[in-house]
Formats: C-alpha cells, sequence, structure tokens
C-alpha cells in the first residue's frame, strides 16, 4: 500500500507542478517578449507618461498594451498582479521532491558508492544543499556586482556550476541534477517573493499616495525578472533530464549541465536581442548548435574493456536476478514498486534483448539498478553491458 501511495503522491504532485511551471513560465516568457517588443510611444501617450506602446491581435481580437515609466497618476481600480504561479510552482516542486527524494531517500537520493548517508543525513544535507545555495544568490544580489550584467552572469554561472559538482559529490546521480533545479527554482521564487513583489508593492504604493515612485524598485524588479529569463531553460532541461540518463548518469554529469546552460543561455540569448529587434544575431544559434555537436560526441559511451569470454545468456539472466528482478520483475520484491517500473520485465533472455537499447543506456550511465541499491559490481556491469552488445 506504501508504493501505491507513494505513485499517487507522485502522480499528482507532479502533474499539478507542471501545469503551475506552464503558467508561470508562459506569464513569464510572455512579460519579458512584451517589454521587449514595446516601441515608442506616440506624443500622446508619451504626455501621460508612457515609456512604450504595442498592439497585436490573438484570439480573433485586437490588443493595445502600454507600459508606464514609472506609474499611472491614478491607481486602476483592478489590478493584476502575476505572483500565485511561481509560489505554486515552487510550493508543488518542494513537495515533489520531499516525496520522492526523502520518502524515497535510500532509492532516490542516496548513492552508497558517494556518500553512505542515513536517510536523516542525506536529508539534513539537501536541505542545507538548497539553503546555501539560496543565501549566495541573496548576497550577491543585493551587492554592488548586481550593477554589472557580465560580471554578475559570470560569477553566478561558476557558484551554479560548482554546486552541480557538489551536488554530484553528495547525491545519487538523478537527485544530483534534480537539486540544481531545485536550487534554480527556489532562486527564481525567491526573486519574486523578495524582490520582485515588495518592489511592486511599493510602486503601488507611492502611486495610491500620490508620490512620485522611486525608479530604483522598477529597476530592481526588472533585475531579477531578467535573471529568472535566463535561468528559465535551464531549469526546464533539468525537469525532463530524469527521461534522459545519459545526461545525469555521464561520469561529467555537472559538466554536462554546465555546458547545457551555456548552450541554452546562447538561445535564450538570441531570442531576447531578436524579439528586442537588435537585429539578428544567428551567430548565437551557431554556437548554441556546434555546442550541441560538440557534447553529444563527447558524451558517446566508450567501448568497455573485457577479461576473458564473454558471458553465455545463463549468466546474463543470473546478473539479471541478482542485481535487476528486485525491481524489474513481473512481481517485484522492492518496497517502493509493486508493478515493474516502465513496465520494463527482465525474467528471460527474450525480454532483456527485447529491452536492449533501454539496459545498455541505463548500464553504461550508471543510473541503473537505482541507486546501486542491488550492489552490482562494475565487473557485472562490464559483462552484461558486453553480452548485450553482442546480440
Amino acid at each position: 500500500m506504501e508504493g501505491y501511495i507513494f505513485d499517487w503522491l507522485n502522480l499528482f504532485l507532479r502533474w499539478f507542478h507542471v501545469l503551475a511551471g506552464i503558467a508561470w513560465i508562459g506569464a513569464s516568457f510572455y512579460f519579458v517578449w512584451l517589454d521587449l517588443s514595446l516601441e515608442k510611444p506616440s506624443d500622446e501617450n508619451e504626455a501621460r507618461g508612457i515609456k512604450g506602446q504595442l498592439s497585436a491581435i490573438h484570439g480573433g481580437g485586437f490588443y493595445e498594451v502600454v507600459k508606464y515609466k514609472l506609474g499611472p497618476q491614478v491607481m486602476p481600480a483592478n489590478l493584476h498582479w502575476f505572483k500565485w504561479e511561481a509560489y505554486t510552482t515552487w510550493l508543488t516542486g518542494f513537495s515533489l521532491l520531499a516525496v520522492m527524494y526523502y520518502w524515497g531517500a535510500q532509492q532516490y537520493l542516496i548513492d552508497p558508492a558517494k556518500m553512505a548517508f542515513s536517510p536523516a543525513e542525506a536529508i539534513g544535507s539537501s536541505l542545507l544543499f538548497l539553503a546555501v545555495g539560496f543565501a549566495v544568490y541573496e548576497l550577491l544580489i543585493k551587492s554592488p556586482l548586481r550593477n554589472s550584467n557580465k560580471g554578475f552572469a559570470s560569477v553566478l554561472f561558476v557558484f551554479l556550476v560548482f554546486m552541480a559538482w557538489l551536488a554530484d559529490q553528495l547525491f545519487a546521480d538523478r537527485a544530483a541534477y534534480i537539486h540544481v533545479g531545485a536550487l534554480i527554482g527556489s532562486i527564481m521564487a525567491g526573486n519574486v517573493f523578495f524582490g520582485i513583489m515588495p518592489s511592486q508593492r511599493e510602486l503601488v504604493r507611492a502611486v495610491t499616495a500620490g508620490e512620485t515612485p522611486d525608479a530604483r524598485y522598477a529597476m530592481l524588479a526588472k533585475l531579477r525578472s531578467t535573471h529568472n529569463n535566463y535561468l528559465t531553460l535551464p531549469l526546464v532541461f533539468i525537469m525532463i533530464s530524469n527521461h534522459y540518463p545519459m545526461t545525469y548518469g555521464h561520469e561529467y554529469a555537472w559538466l554536462v549541465l554546465a555546458m547545457i546552460a551555456v548552450i541554452t543561455g546562447l538561445v535564450r540569448h538570441f531570442l531576447n536581442l531578436k524579439t528586442q529587434g537588435a537585429g539578428v544575431k544567428p551567430g548565437y544559434l551557431i554556437s548554441a548548435f556546434i555546442l550541441t555537436v560538440v557534447l553529444a560526441f563527447w558524451m558517446a559511451p566508450k567501448p568497455v574493456a573485457t577479461v576473458g569470454s564473454v558471458i553465455n545468456a545463463d549468466q546474463a539472466l543470473h546478473i539479471t536476478h541478482l542485481r535487476c528482478a528486485e525491481c524489474h520483475a513481473a512481481a517485484p520484491t522492492s518496497d517502493m514498486f509493486k508493478i515493474p517500473p516502465a513496465g520494463i520485465i527482465l525474467e528471460s533472455e527474450a525480454q532483456l534483448l527485447q529491452y536492449k537499447d533501454r539496459m545498455l543506456s541505463a548500464l553504461q550511465t550508471g543510473y541503473m539498478p537505482l541507486a546501486n541499491i542491488t550492489a552490482m559490481t562494475e565487473d557485472e556491469r562490464a559483462q552484461l553491458i558486453v553480452w548485450l552488445q553482442s546480440r
């Protein structure tokens, strides 16, 4: 029953998290596009304190959008805020982290080959990792470094790469990527809660009181929003990365993630420049494509050295019975799975060959057995890989 409850909580929270994330990312992308697409206001609008305007058509209707330099002379009766998309995404994401990686710490969070944590130690390390990472970002954003876009971006990138490396040393492979994603998501939600919303409340207070809003608050909110804009694509990649063990299961998984962050950053910058009308800069996209190809070649699995003869089918089945069938059986004996994950059953030679490609990927990246909970040896892994490759 515990496994059944675990699956339903996982399903509900993951579904809710994705829906909330779509709403948040969609609103974020739209407003960044809107801000970068604003045109010079008409003389009449400029006299009203308008910074830019935009005309658009969507869903069979015409829209006229304006942005004030600081704020309107009179506060609108109905002002729409955008915050719960971010808060809900973070809350469901942290809940999913707790269910998947804290409740299932032995299976998903801990890799004894890296750190022989107890569940309590692993969970404590996870919380400390997120808290320290978030605190460092807040210190950086409140320091004079925030006034230098390139300087801040460079320092933040190096720091996040270090955190990716650290997570790779502490947690199981899949959990390491998720923790970097959780840190980025916490930074982005924190930007909304600790930066954007307080700044916007101050702007509203000033307009309501008939005062001239302080431009510093608008600039700070815009800065944090811009950071979120560039952090979004790496975060989305991490959200789907659990489907691709070739990335988080790589020997240098932290470096793979760093390269993907660079690639997505180039793509995001291209899109921002294009939206801004700064002229097409194909070099950014070309560079991103070249880096992707280079990364794919670098990550390609290396041939496995063999000692002695190739094992036979009975020996291969013996290894899978010992190391894989706890989960991948018609009736799993694992406490976390009541049905075989992904419907993969590995109890016969025909089934091993049926899932050959998926087994090779999981074995070569070290993704399976999950957190090596069944203590598969490197010799067994190599023998099984060679046997599968020979068939």
